[in-house]
């Protein structure tokens, strides 16, 4: 295939969340490369993890758009779930970048619904999504990302820019009251983000041996779930139930809140980890049981991306969009449906 490349050079692309960052060169429209995955830990600043990377693939680019896991409002960012603090404007002059757009992590995963093709998702359970509907996402990682794509009159789409992960947790039975009240025990404010995330499945473990009054030593969740896949370990088992479970609340309340019938997308890095497990995990019966609402619910498909990275081909979009001086806040649903092509 002949690639038009950009004629003002490649560019940077990058995914930011609280402990990985990836980046990715694009050389032509919807042709990603050069991807690698950096630990936040190992830099002490953004703009360093962005020099080493630019140092690595030996390249100098003049347009950026970085998809970061916080909120973007204005030139100062400071991250939820890491320490990087910086301004746009003086990390762009560092960086000798002519443009820097910050876009929210999961607003460039909502403009990526547009070109996801059937090979990068998967469905879990019934419904059919309805042509012209609200899209919700949500995904857990190490926080967790609510954002969605709303039609316009026009036939275009706007993304939405959420903060919906820090909604107050909201238990669905005994049992996760049970956890709530002991990380009431800590925090005066119990967000969703707070359990369901990465480091959220550690804390539902930690809850569910407290309420019962268990001494367990701590584990990390990566041993977590691998002990509670190999359903070897009753308490690990118990906590994936119960994070697939809070999952579903997640992601059922987005949908009644958007009247999501073009269906729930579920991004993040945890639950692809779960493999298959995650279709026979409790997480569709509890999006489908909203008493009165549970017949629509049940209309509504709920997919889970699989597509290696695709915040970064939102971010190429809402980058596009900046340069050609459309804005990033809407994209064409004329835009064909065309995949990403990634090449590490």
């Amino acid at each position: 295939m002949q690639a038009n490349f950009h004629p003002d050079g490649p560019r940077l692309l990058a995914d930011i969340g609280g402990t990985n960052a990836r980046f990715a060169l694009e050389r032509a429209p919807g042709q990603l490369g050069a991807v690698r995955n950096l630990a936040c830990a190992d830099y002490p600043r953004f703009e360093d993890a962005v020099e080493a990377y630019l140092a690595g693939v030996g390249i100098q680019v003049r347009h950026a758009a970085v998809a970061i896991a916080n909120p973007v409002d204005g030139d100062a960012i400071r991250m939820t779930n890491h320490d990087w603090a910086f301004s746009t404007a003086l990390a762009a002059r560092e960086l000798g970048l002519d443009t820097l757009l910050m876009v929210n992590d999961f607003t460039a995963l909502a403009m990526s619904l547009l070109a996801l093709g059937a090979d990068a998702t998967v469905q879990v359970g019934g419904g059919a999504a309805r042509h012209g509907c609200a899209i919700g996402l949500v995904g857990a990682g190490t926080g967790l990302g609510v954002s969605g794509l709303v039609p316009t009159a026009d036939g275009s789409w706007t993304p939405l820019h959420s903060e919906g992960g820090h909604v107050s947790f909201s238990p669905a039975d005994a049992r996760e009251a049970a956890v709530l009240h002991h990380c009431w025990e800590r925090y005066e404010h119990v967000s969703a983000e707070r359990l369901v995330s990465g480091p959220g499945i550690a804390l539902i473990r930690e809850g569910l041996a407290a309420s019962r009054h268990m001494q367990v030593a701590a584990l990390p969740t990566a041993e977590i779930v691998t002990r509670g896949l190999a359903g070897a370990d009753p308490l690990c088992v118990e906590t994936l139930d119960c994070f697939a479970g809070m999952l579903g609340t997640v992601a059922a309340n987005l949908a009644v809140t958007l009247g999501a019938r073009g269906g729930i997308y579920i991004g993040g890095g945890v639950v692809p980890r779960l493999g298959s497990w995650f279709a026979q995990s409790p997480f569709r019966a509890r999006f489908e049981n909203k008493g009165r609402f549970s017949g629509f619910m049940a209309a509504i498909p709920t997919i889970v991306i699989t597509a290696p990275c695709p915040a970064l081909a939102g971010a190429s979009r809402m980058l596009a969009a900046h340069l050609e001086g459309r804005g990033a806040a809407r994209a064409s649903a004329a835009v064909p449906r065309e995949s990403v092509h990634v090449h590490a």
